[in-house]
């Protein structure tokens, strides 16, 4: 009995020793980035394709596979730009950050003119023909990343008073400030949120963090408590879900049939493809509201499994943070964790019922191309940062030399043999 509490005991010492050399691996970020990506783009992908169906068939595009071939589409440019940009240096992303926030802000002039297009009240996308629409506000949460990064990498030991850091706060006021004149409010929080992560690593005093953050939330009381629309979502999230008999596609239809999706679920759901709000019941089902139908398909398991990737990946940024010594590295990461992890959880509070109805995606998993695309980008951004460990970038050609040299040995010995 001892003896064997002793090997136990030994064999739980060797995993936990095996996992530690694993993690302390130069390439483990990368991986635990690239895999968690790949591995939630793939499964939006399937669950696209399930909870669109129907409302594609039927909604006119004669068949039910049209949403999620556009997906798959965007996916794949998506994944090309994101192994590109990978293999980007650290210096490369410092010079281009001024000219992509640039780049991102005149994009984000054109929802504003005659070329935007105005969906559900948002006017937050313009046109480029063939039926295909641009979001330049995912973007725009990137370029300002980087620009943020660089800047406060630079004036780090300069911070001596509040007007070093006038040129950010104008830098994130536009981009709040054309987000909002599209109605866009839930893309405007989430804007703010990757301003204040980035801040708060970049080094910004706490008083000043403290100050921005307070001017924030009083900015956005105001633009909730003069539009009606908005303090109405607000109103429905305090005063309970009222019957669909007497709120017929009012502000609690959607919010109850997600709540509806979600408890019907279960802890292993009814099945991949066996959803039932997805038959126009519930607004936005492969959008805004897909996490609903993953709660109903495959349960509170499958929902739980959403939330570890994210968990697995917030995890590999916050790596990033730790192990880089340089500034501009950290504070861009913190950035793109307070976008992709905080819009993830916005996300899910939403379709919960912990927050009001507040149109922002699931990031890789919802339907979008210009999300999808984007936010792959800011995991390229996040993988070029892991390539910078030391010894991470010779690891991984090591490892590519060593996968070519067994493809090729292998094709020769098939040569030899035929």
């Amino acid at each position: 009995m001892a003896s064997q509490a002793v090997e136990n005991t030994s064999r739980v010492r060797r995993w936990a020793q095996q996992w530690k050399e694993l993690l302390d691996a130069p390439v483990a970020t990368y991986h635990i980035v690239l895999w968690s990506v790949v591995i939630l783009t793939s499964f939006g992908l399937i669950m696209v394709l399930s909870a669109s169906s129907i409302t594609s068939y039927a909604g006119g595009e004669g068949s039910p596979f049209t949403v999620f071939m556009r997906q798959a589409l965007f996916a794949v440019v998506g994944l090309i730009v994101m192994f590109i940009v990978a293999r980007f240096k650290v210096e490369t992303w410092k010079k281009l950050a001024p000219v992509l926030l640039i780049g991102g802000l005149a994009l984000q002039v054109l929802p504003l003119t005659p070329l935007g297009v105005e969906v559900n009240g948002n006017r937050s996308w313009f046109s480029v023909g063939g039926g295909f629409r641009v979001q330049p506000a995912e973007f725009v949460k990137i370029a300002l990343s980087l620009y943020i990064g660089r800047f406060m990498a630079a004036k780090n030991k300069a911070l001596s008073s509040f007007s070093v850091v006038i040129p950010v706060l104008a830098a994130t006021s536009l981009s709040i400030g054309l987000v909002i004149a599209g109605h866009d409010l839930g893309t405007g929080i989430v804007l703010i949120a990757v301003a204040l992560g980035s801040l708060f690593v970049g080094g910004l005093p706490w008083k000043w963090l403290l100050t921005l953050a307070a001017a924030a939330v009083a900015g956005v009381a105001v633009l909730v408590l003069t539009n009606a629309n908005r303090l109405a979502r607000i109103q429905a999230l305090f005063t309970g879900h009222s019957s669909d008999v007497s709120d017929p596609l009012g502000q609690h239809w959607q919010s109850n049939h997600g709540l509806y999706a979600l408890a019907s679920g279960g802890w292993l759901g009814v099945g991949l493809g066996g959803s039932r709000e997805k038959w126009a019941w519930l607004p936005e089902a492969h959008n805004d509201f897909i996490f609903a139908i993953i709660g109903e398909e495959l349960g509170l398991v499958g929902t739980l499994a959403v939330v570890v990737l994210f968990g697995l990946l917030s995890y590999g940024i916050v790596r990033i943070i730790m192990r880089s010594q340089d500034r501009f590295v950290q504070t861009v990461s913190a950035g793109l964790l307070a976008w992709l992890a905080g819009q993830a959880f916005i996300n899910i509070a939403v379709v919960t019922g912990l927050l009001p109805v507040i149109g922002v995606p699931l990031p890789f998993v919802s339907y979008g191309g210009s999300s999808l695309v984007a936010t792959l980008l800011g995991a390229g951004v996040l993988l070029s940062f892991a390539r910078s460990e030391p010894g991470a970038s010779e690891a991984l050609a090591s490892r590519g030399f060593h996968v070519r040299s067994a493809l090729l040995g292998r094709m020769s010995r098939k040569s030899k043999n035929g």
